[in-house]
């Protein structure tokens, strides 16, 4: 008999994975199922005007914008992006403004109503809750994303790669009317954080709708992590914790130790003082859910058993038919995974945030040699760049998959660019919203032994709703 989920504490939470892998179609058919859905909430800014570009097949952000509170905002981004018919093939997108301290409006109005069109198609037609997740590492979108996304209606925000503190007072000052702000850290000696200020009331110029709070679940790998949420947050600011262990794919959280291969590459070592004492984050009583290889009904049954009220489960769904993952790509990897031939590899270099990445070795993708030498390194999407500060006073903008001369001329240490790869690019092209040139890249947790429960054969595929009736079995 398969075990019930309460919509507000399901026992499954969606990852929200890569860069729109969990797209709004996937979020709302679990969310519909009475599990979590989960958006990923990581340059949507930038995902929209492709979307528009293409040719917005079945008019759905048209339609989603069409509900957005400020319409004259809306139109305005209709007219600059929207193709019909969509570009030619071989043409190039239409550049999309990349994020400073000091954001254009365009930039603006594109993240403010992009996180609403994906949160109200999410959510068109469905009374059950709805998340998106964003990644601390993306900070400078975040007084606007969270923004918008609260106007659609939002019901938990989930954050994970760094210590999101900041999050409940903005959750707090959005809601409530005030100037959303947001600190992110800045490289230098005298100037060691920038804070962006957003009044949406005074840019819209309008008084913004009646909005409700979002439940705030940080994303964390350790009892230490939840015991600094819980002392230096005040009371009722988390909603609950989803503890990601080492084998889920993304982002990881860096390891205690690391060793070095034959090859001299650096390889994290997971040990004792990374594993978690679930029954002790138990006794906090905030509920939580734990991720990482536990996509079964025998680790759905292990995770309640320790005092969790279920699993976050990310895989699974991305090689499912709802996930917006390349549809080639995604058949390429069900098939390797059915045959258990699917390599999957912890990469200490790849990613320009400095955490460990899981990078799925696949053909054609920039996990092979040649395609990653082939690439010409550049960054042109600056999600991932870190702020520093310049000889002038001013602040300035790196990212360590950049050309190398241009980092080094920027004071980037050459030692931080052996082995680093364009995410941006890469897992936009994953999502098949790329520019042509791109490679893919693909992050997937370690195991996808669910496969051979869910596949007739090499060739056969899932939906979201078969893989919620296998977990829950």
């Amino acid at each position: 008999m398969a075990m019930k989920s309460s919509p507000l504490l399901p026992k499954i939470i969606q990852g929200g994975m890569g860069v729109n892998i969990s797209d709004w179609p996937l979020a709302r058919a679990v969310s519909l199922l009475g599990e979590r859905g989960t958006l990923s909430g990581v340059v949507l800014e930038r995902l929209i005007t492709r979307i528009l570009q293409k040719g917005d097949s079945g008019g759905h952000i048209r339609r989603a914008l069409s509900n957005f509170p400020f319409p004259g905002i809306a139109k305005t981004i209709i007219e600059k992006f929207y193709v019909e018919g969509g570009i030619p093939k071989g043409t190039s997108f239409k550049a999309t403004p990349v994020f400073t301290v000091n954001p254009s409006n365009l930039l603006i109005c594109l993240t403010v109503c992009a996180n609403y069109a994906f949160v109200w198609l999410a959510k068109e037609n469905n009374p059950n809750p709805i998340s998106i997740n964003y990644l601390e590492k993306v900070a400078m979108p975040h007084v606007y994303a969270i923004t918008g996304a609260i106007l659609a209606g939002v019901d938990f925000v989930t954050m994970g790669a760094g210590i999101p503190l900041q999050i409940p007072k903005l959750l707090d000052d959005i809601v409530e009317g005030r100037e959303a702000t947001y600190r992110v850290p800045v490289i230098g000696k005298n100037i060691t954080s920038h804070t962006f200020s957003f009044n949406p009331a005074k840019f819209f110029g309008a008084p913004m709708p009646i909005m409700k709070r979002p439940g705030f679940v940080p994303i964390i790998a350790s009892n230490l992590l939840a015991n600094i949420f819980m002392n230096k947050l005040p009371a009722g600011s988390v909603q609950g914790f989803v503890v990601e262990e080492p084998t889920a794919g993304g982002h990881n959280a860096p390891p205690r130790k690391i060793i070095f291969n034959d090859r001299g590459e650096p390889e994290p070592t997971y040990g004792k003082k990374d594993i978690v004492d679930y029954p002790k984050l138990a006794e906090l009583g905030v509920p939580f859910w734990i991720g990482g290889s536990y996509a079964s009904p025998e680790k759905v049954k292990w995770a309640l058993s320790v005092g969790a009220k279920g699993i976050q489960a990310g895989s699974i769904f991305a090689l499912s038919e709802e996930s917006g993952m390349r549809p080639d790509i995604r058949r390429k990897i069900r098939k390797l995974g059915f045959e258990g031939k699917l390599s999957v590899r912890t990469d200490m270099r790849i990613s320009p945030t400095g955490f460990p990445f899981k990078v799925v070795n696949l053909e054609g993708t920039i996990s092979e040699s040649d395609v990653y030498a082939a690439r010409t390194r550049i960054c042109d999407q600056g999600e991932l760049v870190s702020l520093y500060e310049r000889p002038d006073g001013n602040i300035g903008y790196r990212c360590a998959s950049e050309p190398f001369e241009d980092f080094v001329r920027k004071g980037g240490d050459p030692k931080e660019l052996n082995g680093r790869g364009c995410l941006c690019n890469g897992l936009i092209t994953t999502a098949n919203l790329g520019d042509e040139e791109e490679p893919p890249i693909v992050t997937l947790g370690d195991d996808v032994s669910f496969l051979p429960f869910l596949m007739a054969n090499t060739d056969s595929s899932y939906t979201a709703a078969q893989a919620i009736k296998y977990l829950l079995s």
